[in-house]
C-alpha cells in the first residue's frame, strides 16, 4: 500500500506540481491510505448492511438523527461563514484564484476546508442510517457515487489546491447542506413533518450549486492564473457526472410522481384519494410485510 501511495503522490505530481507543504503533518492528510480504507470499508457496509439488517426489524435513529443532522447543520453554517469572511479578506478573485496570493486568508481556508474535507467522512453516517432503518431505497447509485467520491476527491484538494479556487463548490455546498440537513433533524420530528416545504427546492438548488460551479471553474480556464488547469478540467467533469445523476433523481422523484397524481384524480383512482401514487403501490406490492414502525 505504501507503494501505491508513492507512486500515485509521483503522479498526481507530474500533473498538478507538488503537494502544498502547508498541510504537511495534518490529520489524515499525509497518506492516501487512511482515505481510501475509510472508502473501502464505506462500500462494504453499502454491500453488507442490507444483507445483515435484511431479517431483522428496523433500527428507530429518531433521537440520535435529531442530534446528527443539527451538528452537520451547525457545521456547514460554520464553514460557509468562515469561507464567506475568507475569500472577503483574502479578497478572491471570482474569475481565478491562485493558492498563494490570499495571504493570512489562504490558511483561513485552508483550515476550513480541511473540516470540509472531513465533514465528507462523518457523512458516510447518511448511508449507516438508511441501512439501519431499513430506507433502502434511499441507497441509489447517486448516493453511493457521491458519498465514496467526494472523501476522496477532497483529500487530493486539500493535500495540491487546497485554497484559491477550490473555494467555491465548497462555500456553495455548505449552504445547501445547512438546508438539506436542518430539513433531515426536523423531519426525524414526526410532530414537525406537516411544515417542512423545502424539500423539493433542496435538490433544485444542488443542480444549481452545480451549475454555478461550473461557470465559476470555466472562468478559470478562459483567464487562467496559477491554480492547475488540469484540476478545473476534472472538477468540471465531475459537476457534469452530478448534474445527470442529480436531474435523473429529480425527474424520477418528482415530475414522475406528479405526473402520476394528475392521471389518478383525473381517473378517479382511490388511489390518489387514499394518498397513494401507484408507484408507492406497486413497491408495497414488492416487499415483504413487516411490523408497522413507531417512528
Amino acid at each position: 500500500m505504501e507503494a501505491f501511495d508513492a507512486s500515485l503522490n509521483s503522479y498526481m505530481q507530474t500533473w498538478l506540481g507538488p503537494r502544498d507543504s502547508r498541510v504537511k503533518g495534518w490529520f489524515l492528510l499525509d497518506n492516501y491510505i487512511p482515505t481510501f480504507v475509510f472508502s473501502v470499508f464505506y462500500l462494504l457496509i453499502v454491500w453488507l448492511g442490507p444483507k445483515y439488517m435484511q431479517n431483522k426489524q428496523p433500527v428507530s435513529c429518531r433521537g440520535i438523527l435529531v442530534v446528527y443532522n443539527l451538528g452537520l447543520t451547525l457545521l456547514s453554517l460554520y464553514m460557509f461563514y468562515e469561507l464567506v469572511t475568507g475569500v472577503w479578506e483574502g479578497e478572491y478573485n471570482f474569475f481565478c484564484q491562485d493558492t498563494r496570493s490570499g495571504g493570512e486568508a489562504d490558511m483561513k481556508i485552508i483550515r476550513v476546508l480541511w473540516w470540509y474535507y472531513f465533514s465528507k467522512l462523518i457523512e458516510f453516517m447518511d448511508t449507516f442510517f438508511f441501512i439501519l432503518r431499513k430506507n433502502n431505497h434511499q441507497i441509489t447509485v447517486l448516493h453511493v457515487y457521491h458519498h465514496a467520491s467526494m472523501l476522496n476527491i477532497w483529500w487530493f484538494v486539500m493535500n495540491w489546491v487546497p485554497c484559491g479556487h477550490s473555494y467555491f463548490g465548497a462555500t456553495l455546498n455548505s449552504f445547501i447542506h445547512v438546508l438539506m440537513y436542518s430539513y433531515y433533524g426536523l423531519s426525524a420530528i414526526p410532530s414537525m413533518r406537516p411544515y417542512l416545504w423545502w424539500k423539493k427546492y433542496i435538490t433544485q438548488g444542488q443542480l444549481l450549486q452545480f451549475v454555478l460551479t461550473i461557470i465559476q471553474t470555466s472562468c478559470g480556464v478562459v483567464w487562467p492564473c496559477a491554480f492547475p488547469l488540469g484540476w478545473l478540467y476534472f472538477q468540471i467533469g465531475y459537476m457534469i457526472s452530478l448534474i445527470t445523476l442529480f436531474t435523473n433523481f429529480y425527474i424520477q422523484t418528482y415530475n414522475k410522481k406528479a405526473s402520476t397524481r394528475r392521471k389518478d384524480y383525473q381517473n378517479g383512482s382511490m388511489a390518489a384519494v387514499n394518498g397513494h401514487t401507484n408507484s408507492f403501490s406497486s413497491l408495497e406490492n414488492n416487499v415483504k410485510p413487516r411490523k408497522q414502525r413507531k417512528d
